[in-house]
């Protein structure tokens, strides 16, 4: 992770979800300066009118950008995974932003899928946006720990934090059969933090079985913004059903979920 965002990716298919990651995105690089690519992979449509396609929407969002940040378009051919995923190592892409259905329950199951996968592969921070989620800003950031030093996650917090002035909440789950937390990895993660940045953090230990569950309550308490998570399965939702679909958090949160491995 660099110092800075310099691109953006929005896969598109031309569906109402593509609104609010294109918004997202725009707003980010109003903030940061960054390029949005809007990025098509052909699955079954016609390339001349989804190219037709490409070129209005570029049309209709360039001139929503207001700072030093541009807009491009591509189209794409092939394994929708594999494509993205060359595209975002070819010209090195530093955050992929999809939208999530507000209403479909299949394919938000897959968006979930997708998130987890495409994080995996293309080892690039994707940020998931519903209708619902889309703040101006990220004052409440929340760091979910679980056994390790999340140090991309770390760096990336640290700079969301230092452009939007916001509060870093580091969260761990304290476990019902010892009632012990894990003290040396929060305690080791407050250090890092605080020796690259001078925003505020605060250290919480949270009451539950599920980190996930338990981030999501804490989350809405205290209305936060965004939380950034690690797709693995302590950031899976309960129940054998969301283990098997590998179901993220994202999948049930309202506001923004960045996976980053």
């Amino acid at each position: 992770m660099t110092n800075s965002l310099y691109n953006i990716l929005v896969p598109v298919d031309f569906t109402s979800k593509n609104e609010w990651a294109i918004a997202k995105a725009i707003e980010l690089s109003n903030s940061l300066h960054c390029n949005v690519h809007l990025v098509h992979v052909l699955n079954g449509d016609e390339p001349k009118l989804a190219g037709e396609r490409l070129l209005t929407m570029k049309e209709h969002y360039k001139d929503h950008l207001c700072g030093e940040g541009s807009m491009e378009i591509s189209m794409l051919h092939g394994n929708p995974y594999q494509q993205l995923s060359d595209y975002i190592t070819h010209f090195q892409m530093d955050l992929v932003i999809v939208g999530l259905s507000r209403f479909n329950f299949f394919e938000r199951v897959l968006s979930s899928v997708s998130i987890s996968r495409l994080s995996r592969k293309a080892n690039v921070p994707v940020l998931a946006v519903r209708a619902s989620g889309l703040v101006h800003h990220f004052k409440k950031i929340i760091l979910p720990l679980n056994d390790h030093i999340p140090l991309s996650r770390i760096k990336l917090a640290a700079l969301l934090g230092r452009h939007f002035k916001s509060t870093i909440y580091l969260v761990s789950l304290r476990k019902k059969s010892t009632g012990e937390y894990n003290l040396p990895v929060l305690n080791e993660t407050l250090n890092v933090i605080q020796s690259i940045t001078t925003i505020p953090v605060q250290s919480i230990i949270l009451e539950g079985k599920n980190l996930a569950t338990s981030t999501l309550n804490f989350a809405g308490r205290i209305n936060a913004d965004l939380i950034m998570i690690n797709p693995i399965k302590d950031f899976c939702m309960p129940g054998f059903w969301n283990r098997l679909t590998r179901k993220l958090m994202s999948y049930h949160s309202r506001m923004p979920v960045l996976t980053m491995d």
